[in-house]
């Protein structure tokens, strides 16, 4: 639209450029409203129709006649056509975009309105038609309107109301917006889509104030931190904790991983002293540390472990064999010998623990030691349940505190107590009871 701003269109500063328009006044906010329903879809106007607020229709007389044939405009800007019964209003214009005026005290007065029966003539000569002197449109209250759309509008926004314009007999009218403008009205919409996802929180409850002073955040941010013997405490509690789980570890994997280790070792080494009995690759003689020349079998207990030479606890006990005081001044006799004691030594916890139930023996109970020749088999005689392990003479050839009084082929077992302790000794005796070439087969103590 490119009707006239104030002072250069219509106006009470110019009032020759009124003309036919007339000069009626619009309710305010007029314009505004007309904006925010162009917003709207529904507000659109129908083809050929008008929905500026500027534009008031009235009483007016029909269009004027088309210029006759010939006809030369006079220079100078032209009004726009109008529409019949259609006219401009200058002073909505001028609130909308500029808001309201003061009444202006100064200006130029209005031209004297010429009645129209005086012909007088015009200053710049020549007759004129006569000025026809209009009386103002009166002016209408503004009827407000309520509408409720439908029940969920109803609850998130309320009843909304509408302004409709002022003026009668209109083709169109323009509904002003609701209170707020359109910011209002988004925030309306707004707060529809949040109510389908849950109630809005609580903002009833006083914030928390904020420190007023750097010194009062300062003290604040001191009083959120922990104090030195909180900081000590937790650290305490962490190492403890720390602790306990490197304990727990540690605790698994001497009763539960060294037995499974153990015993994949003492099972490969036994495989291997078979085959090379099978094999016959080898002759008893003397046997180098750590190798192993036997195989002793606990039928009561359900034991298989090998025999290896010496006790050495890494190289022999550790890996769940079997030990054979063979060294220096704890040697003694072998299986074989017409005459000694057999003494040999074992885990009773962790690392295989072949000696794990020896106390469980009874005298009579059999312990069979087979070598690549013969099988030799004892029977369990007696039991030292505790003995200090300086004490040697329980592996002498007559072992004292056995109960054996003369030479003759004894076997001692030798393990640590009470169990998961190394402090004493628990010692086990046995005499030969039965000496069986391997040709003739296993003895009865196996087979059965």
């Amino acid at each position: 639209m490119t009707g006239g701003r104030p002072g250069h269109g219509a106006g009470p500063e110019n009032p020759s450029a009124r003309g036919a328009y007339g000069g009626h006044d619009v309710a305010d906010g007029a314009f505004t409203a007309a904006v925010d329903g162009l917003a709207d879809p529904l507000n659109d106007p129908l083809p050929g129709g008008h929905t500026s607020p500027w534009f008031r229709t009235d009483t007016l007389p029909a269009a004027e006649p088309a210029p006759e044939a010939g006809h030369v405009p006079p220079p100078g800007p032209q009004q726009p056509p109008r529409a019949p019964n259609e006219r401009y209003d200058p002073a909505g214009y001028q609130r909308d975009w500029y808001g309201p005026q003061e009444p202006s005290t100064r200006g130029p007065a209005a031209a004297p309105a010429v009645p129209a029966s005086s012909g007088a003539p015009p200053s710049s000569g020549g007759p004129t038609a006569p000025v026809e002197e209009r009386a103002p449109a009166p002016a209408f209250p503004a009827e407000p309107r309520t509408e409720v759309f439908d029940a969920v509008d109803a609850e998130a926004a309320g009843p909304r109301t509408e302004v409709l314009s002022p003026v009668p007999d209109g083709p169109t009218s323009v509904p002003a917006p609701a209170p707020g403008g359109r910011a209002e009205r988004r925030r309306a919409a707004k707060a529809r889509g949040r109510r389908s996802r849950g109630p809005a929180p609580d903002r009833s409850a006083p914030a928390a104030p904020a420190p007023v002073s750097r010194v009062e955040a300062r003290r604040a941010a001191r009083a959120a931190k922990d104090s030195p013997a909180v900081v000590a405490s937790r650290l305490v509690g962490e190492t403890f904790i720390s602790l306990g789980v490197l304990m727990l570890l540690f605790v698994t994997y001497q009763l539960w991983w060294t037995n499974v280790r153990a015993e994949q070792i003492a099972g490969k080494e036994t495989s291997r002293i078979q085959d090379e009995w099978a094999s016959g690759d080898r002759r008893p003689g003397v046997f180098a540390p750590g190798e192993g020349f036997a195989i002793m079998h606990i039928p009561k207990l359900d034991v298989v472990a090998p025999i290896a030479e010496g006790i050495d606890k890494e190289k022999v006990l550790d890996r769940g064999m079997i030990g054979h005081y063979g060294e220096g001044k704890l040697k003694t006799a072998m299986p074989s010998d017409k005459k000694g004691n057999f003494a040999v030594a074992g885990h009773r916890n962790t690392h295989g623990e072949p000696f794990r139930y020896v106390n469980k023996l009874n005298p009579g109970d059999p312990i069979v030691v087979e070598t690549r020749d013969a099988y030799y088999t004892y029977e369990m005689a007696s039991i030292l349940p505790q003995t200090s392990p300086s004490n040697v003479s329980v592996i002498e050839p007559v072992p004292a505190g056995s109960g054996f009084d003369k030479p003759g082929r004894y076997l001692t077992l030798t393990t640590c107590t009470p169990e998961f302790t190394s402090t004493y000794r628990m010692i086990v005796w046995g005499k030969m009871v039965d000496e069986r070439p391997r040709s003739k087969g296993k003895p009865d103590a196996l087979v059965g």
